[in-house]
């Protein structure tokens, strides 16, 4: 029998204000740490809470205290380690509690117990494949009980097994009566990855993600929370499963920005993931052929032990990398690229033609008034899509209908320059009448599983050329891929921010690594603009050491991360006016709480200086150490909240990974 409750909720909602409000017990007293609320929230009428606790303190003499109507849970969705971590989570990265709880909480309805058993399965369908010495060394090194380091690097070529070692890395835990994690950075990863874990693991296996319902998402975080599935895999959110006992969490594709939520709260699950490995004594295994700058330097510095895998495991070799000058070029693919194209098909194997960037040209231009396309809420350039006949922003999503005369002098002599992958899909057409070619973009596989069916296609055979942005880059497996070709390499290169040259040398390196993964005569067509650029240069190479060596070096003299840290602040307003004002109040104050060895960058206007109608201006706060820098942030943001200005919103990222 539950003791007498107390007579007070006290419940956090996901908005932006860092209060905890009192209602008065339900009825039957069911409300309790880890249930949901629905509850009158002044004028916002009914919402969702989140219980944190029980008290018996009534709030202060003249403060009505409203029932709650709905206790939505039958049993707690999480519980005081969750609330432990959302309170981190919210104190780190600067926002609400009850924004923490919702990121992390599934919504949906809580599900009853389930009939699912509890099996651990060692044995993969047709046996496991045998481990290289260096795979063997790698598990070893993760899964041997010692008191040393529990932060491990499994540094690989593409194709060389990092897989197979994470796969066996978690039936061991499992078999000590443990829990694992299992990151990956998209969807279509997490389909592949999910795939693998289910035959290895059977109904112990839970996979979590973004296309599930909210009711089926809940399903399975009552089955986690239960203790019946164990081993976790998903994107970014699968990091807050409350798995029971944490002995292991893996983060593939380490490198990827994915893995930063984009939203309030923005944080990043591999810092989540370490903070929970410390908290639980799990260990922590990343993995990619590409790590961050950050996991790198830590690698070298020791504080990550580096587990190495250098060759490929399937029959297949690191590919020949062809570097290609696209000037003078009289189409989008060279006389290289379509004869080896040409070549790949006649061998009846297949061709991934990679462009990081969809439509069909993504600026407007009139030759006669040089007029040019801007979105009306946007300071970006429209993209056009021909199959459409659109003018769209992939920022806010409006869009016009295409003219076909300059809207500002009448001209017909108009175009669209920057080729996207539209247009490359039109001349992969034209070029190969008699191949099969399908795309993989955010455009053309936008439906419910149409992405999976696409790429389940292309795995069996279905098609000659896959052409794609970089949900084609990104740790997936084709068996019959010889050659890859990389369309237009200098994509990103001259972004506003200091990681656009990791972006694209990671892109170029792990595309390159979808080609000859079974046979050993793979090829690699990276045609650029820019033949003598070291990042490319270093990329065709494959060479990820020198590349570090440079781009360290490069960071280290401007003062980025990751040898300083950064916080960035961006306000926003309808008005540009009200923005510019309060980043410059914003700025006055940072100086004033800056600690030594900081600097402020700013204020001014973001790369990307207007979305969806919103003025957008930001401000930088840099630092050795994150300690003194987190404080004058942590103050900072409390004074505008208790300053907070009518239509003027201030967002807060620690740690950012981009700053446009």
């Amino acid at each position: 029998m539950r003791p007498n409750p107390a007579p007070y909720l006290e419940v956090v909602f996901d908005i932006p204000l860092n209060r905890v409000y009192t209602y008065a017990m339900d009825s039957n007293g069911a409300g309790r740490l880890g249930k949901r609320a629905r509850v009158s929230f002044g004028r916002r009428g009914d919402m969702l809470g989140y219980i944190i606790g029980e008290t018996a303190h009534a709030p202060p003499a003249g403060v009505a205290v409203k029932p709650v109507r709905r206790i939505v849970d039958e049993e707690p969705v999480f519980g005081e380690r969750e609330l432990d971590l959302a309170r981190w989570v919210a104190g780190y990265y600067l926002c609400a509690l009850g924004q923490a709880l919702a990121a992390m909480i599934p919504s949906g309805k809580r599900p009853g117990a389930s009939s699912f058993p509890v099996e651990i399965d060692g044995e993969i369908a047709g046996g496991t494949p045998e481990l290289s010495a260096e795979q063997e060394a790698a598990l070893e090194a993760v899964t041997a009980p010692q008191a040393g380091s529990r932060l491990f690097y499994l540094y690989g070529i593409t194709g060389s097994g990092k897989t197979e070692v994470f796969l066996r890395a978690a039936d061991r835990i499992l078999h000590e009566g443990k829990s694992v994690l299992y990151l990956v950075p998209e969807i279509a990863l997490t389909r592949q990855t999910a795939e693998a874990v289910k035959e290895r693991f059977g109904p112990t296996a839970s996979v979590i993600h973004s296309a599930l319902s909210p009711n089926a998402r809940l399903t399975e975080w009552a089955r986690i929370q239960r203790g019946e599935a164990r081993v976790v895999v998903g994107p970014r959110s699968a990091v807050f499963a409350p798995a029971r006992d944490l002995g292991l969490v893996i983060i593939d594709e380490e490198h990827d920005g994915s893995y930063k939520s984009g939203s309030t709260p923005r944080y990043h699950a591999r810092q989540v993931a370490m903070r929970r490995c410390a908290r639980e004594g799990a260990r922590l295994v990343m993995g990619s052929a590409t790590p961050s700058a950050e996991a790198w330097k830590l690698m070298g510095e020791g504080a990550i032990t580096r587990l190495t895998l250098t060759r490929r495991l399937s029959g297949g070799s690191v590919p020949e990398v062809r570097l290609v000058k696209l000037h003078g070029a009289d189409s989008c693919f060279t006389k290289e690229l379509r004869e080896e194209i040409r070549k790949t098909a006649l061998m009846g194997k297949q061709t991934i033609l990679f462009l990081n960037r969809r439509g069909f040209g993504s600026f407007f231009y009139c030759e006669k008034c040089d007029c040019t396309l801007t979105c009306r809420r946007c300071s970006v350039s429209l993209t056009y899509h021909k199959n459409r006949e659109r003018a769209v922003c992939h920022y806010c999503g409006y869009q016009i209908k295409a003219p076909k005369v300059c809207p500002k002098c009448g001209s017909v002599a108009v175009g669209y320059a920057n080729f996207g992958t539209e247009l490359i899909e039109e001349e992969a057409r034209e070029t190969f009448p008699d191949l099969r070619i399908c795309r993989a973009d955010t455009d053309s596989v936008a439906g419910k599983g149409s992405l999976e069916r696409t790429m389940d296609s292309f795995r069996a055979g279905g098609f000659d050329i896959l052409l794609g942005t970089q949900m084609v880059a990104k740790g997936l497996n084709f068996p019959g891929v010889r050659l890859v070709g990389v369309v237009l390499a200098d994509t990103g290169l001259c972004m506003p921010d200091f990681r656009a040259a990791e972006r694209v040398f990671s892109l170029i390196v792990q595309v390159a690594g979808r080609s000859g993964r079974y046979f050993p005569d793979g090829k690699v067509v990276v045609q650029t603009l820019r033949p003598k650029d070291p990042v490319i240069i270093s990329a065709c190479n494959l060479d990820v050491a020198g590349f570090f060596d440079a781009e360290l070096k490069a960071r280290k003299a401007l003062s980025f991360p990751p040898y300083t840290r950064l916080i960035k602040f961006t306000v926003r307003s309808k008005s540009a006016e009200q923005a510019e004002a309060a980043a410059d109040a914003l700025a006055d104050r940072a100086g004033a709480l800056l600690p030594a060895g900081a600097d402020m960058l700013g204020p001014s206007e973001c790369p990307i200086g207007v979305i969806a109608g919103n003025h957008r201006r930001q401000i930088l706060l840099r630092g050795p150490e994150m300690g003194a820098l987190h404080r004058a942030a942590t103050e900072l943001a409390r004074d505008h909240e208790s300053r907070k200005e009518n239509g003027v919103y201030l967002e807060v990222d620690v740690d950012p990974v981009s700053l446009l």
